[in-house]
């Protein structure tokens, strides 16, 4: 009698939890459990290291630093040695250069200025590579479309607060650091390319990169 008791119970509570939409109520094992919680946690870590190391592997090992107080922007080095400082204008008061981190992942030689979707930009003219009004010069460090770091034929500019948003540098300056960018994100043919752009100004070259370079603008 006391096990057909057991065995009605049982189906009882079957019942139930069918009826409340728990499923067949089993009851995993303590010992159960806590396999199969490490076993998810293996493999949250597993992915999570892989992800950082992908990461990584996807990064140059410089990154540029933009101080907009002092109007300088440095390129350091994997040790964080400083490899180079330059003076840069930036975003005047009304359309003040944006504070943040990004990466930059395009390089734009001999670039073609198209007018933002912006209001101050509304009745300019778009201009060509090559062309002596085009606002970006002679090369373009994406990161942010459409504030990007980029040359300029008014090399007067640099160092002051007068820009739309984004970093002007001069155009050696430009050349130089796309040159630096294209070589230590492993471009092929860097020189050539820059040599490409300096012969024929009226080419546009768009190189994206296949390793990110971080920059952080303070």
């Amino acid at each position: 009698m006391p096990q057909l008791i057991r065995l009605i119970v049982r189906s009882l509570v079957s019942m139930l939890c069918v009826g409340i939409g728990l499923g067949a109520c089993r009851d995993t094992a303590p010992a159960d459990r806590n396999r199969s919680a490490g076993a998810t946690d293996s493999s949250l870590r597993a992915a999570d290291s892989t992800a950082r190391r992908s990461v990584a592997a996807d990064t140059a090992d410089i990154r540029f630093e933009v101080d907009l107080a002092a109007r300088l922007v440095r390129v350091l080095g994997a040790g964080s040695d400083t490899l180079a400082v330059h003076p840069v204008a930036i975003g005047s008061t009304e359309w003040p250069t944006q504070a943040g981190s990004w990466a930059i992942n395009q390089v734009v030689l001999n670039p073609e200025w198209i007018p933002p979707d912006e209001t101050w930009a509304d009745e300019r003219e778009p201009r060509k590579p090559g062309d002596p009004k085009n606002p970006l010069g002679r090369a373009q460090l994406v990161y942010d479309m459409p504030r990007t770091i980029h040359g300029t034929n008014d090399s007067a500019s640099v160092g002051k607060a007068v820009s739309h948003g984004s970093l002007r540098v001069t155009n050696a300056v430009a050349l130089w650091l796309a040159t630096l960018v294209l070589e230590r994100t492993g471009a092929n043919n860097a020189n050539t390319l820059i040599q490409r752009a300096a012969a024929d100004r009226s080419e546009k070259q768009i190189i994206n990169l296949t390793r990110v370079v971080p920059i952080r603008v303070f």
